[in-house]
């Protein structure tokens, strides 16, 4: 790493909050994206560093680390085994440390999940002689999982929801329980930190509506986790949840594509919400209080007039839908 790059590294380190970088802007980065794994080595907080090429057999995977193993397949590490096999070997070192407690297992994977799988996966694939570039690190179990998720923010296909379970999980294990704490070490802004803690909290049934995981953002995740949490529609919310989830295990056992996610947010966020009804209807639609939130006010032509209650409880998601179906009544 050159004195330029590592000034940057130690210097984005020791930015403050009001610096630092988003994880969308994270991943953007191609220094964050190359060398965020050598991260804590530029800030001295790593006190000895060796460099080795291993059997990835030889490794376990930190459970600290946001990356969920299990869900790794050959087509979400189809670039990184394409990569390793272009380039003839790994070129960015994974980071691990020694294990003590287990005599089968020399080393911890800390960052580097992908790296360890696609290794594996070759090793089994015809890459027999391929090995696992590993930098050995001492850290302790905070400095680690702010290292993985350091370098973590800098890569895509780490899946929203696997960044908020395992913001979740250091919440408790790394700062007590105080989200101002974890978000002063990790450089994150409050509102960012609570909205993915939130976005944590999203029943199972809500996750396998989605059909796939991964294709739940923060955005949509945060509000449902919301709704979930409001004893007024979580009912409701998770019984939308199951019926789109069993159509979705239908799609998969007749080899169609999934719902898309958009129509599955739209439909779970739209739960308690009247509907345009028959021609004329005036009350487009309706709060889980039973209040009106939307009135079609007059209908002259192609034109509509329409009053919106901004205090009725009602989100931009249910208005959206109320709108849309007062539309297609129209076109009707």
């Amino acid at each position: 790493m050159s004195r330029k790059q590592g000034d940057y590294l130690a210097g984005l380190l020791d930015a403050s909050d009001d610096d630092a970088p988003s994880p969308a802007r994270a991943r953007r980065s191609p220094l964050l994206e190359r060398e965020s794994a050598l991260a804590r080595v530029a800030s001295g907080e790593v006190r000895q560093v060796t460099e080795l090429r291993i059997d990835p057999a030889r490794c376990r995977i930190w459970p600290g680390n946001g990356r969920v193993y299990s869900e790794l397949t050959e087509s979400r590490c189809r670039d990184l085994i394409d990569s390793l096999v272009a380039e003839g070997g790994q070129k960015v070192p994974a980071v691990v440390r020694r294990v003590r407690d287990d005599p089968a297992i020399e080393f911890e994977v800390l960052a580097g999940t992908r790296r360890h799988w696609s290794v594996s996966w070759l090793r089994a694939n015809n890459y027999p002689d391929m090995l696992f570039v590993v930098q050995v690190a001492d850290l302790d179990d905070e400095a680690a999982f702010r290292l993985a998720d350091l370098e973590n923010r800098a890569r895509a296909d780490l899946s929203d929801l696997e960044r908020a379970r395992n913001y979740k999980w250091a919440l408790d294990a790394h700062y007590g329980g105080v989200q101002a704490r974890m978000a002063e070490r990790l450089r994150l802004s409050k509102g960012w930190l609570s909205k993915l803690l939130t976005m944590a909290t999203l029943p199972d049934v809500v996750v396998s509506a989605f059909g796939d995981p991964n294709t739940i953002t923060i955005r949509g995740g945060y509000e449902l986790a919301a709704r979930c949490n409001d004893d007024t529609l979580k009912t409701s919310v998770l019984r939308e949840a199951a019926r789109i989830a069993a159509e979705q295990q239908l799609k998969v056992t007749a080899g169609e594509a999934l719902i898309d996610p958009a129509i599955v947010l739209r439909r779970l966020m739209a739960v308690d919400i009247a509907r345009v009804g028959t021609r004329g209807e005036s009350v487009l639609v309706t709060g889980a209080n039973g209040k009106a939130a939307m009135t079609l006010q007059g209908r002259r032509g192609k034109v509509l007039t329409l009053r919106v209650d901004l205090g009725a409880g009602v989100d931009r998601a249910a208005l959206i839908e109320g709108l849309c179906n007062a539309i297609d009544e129209q076109i009707e």
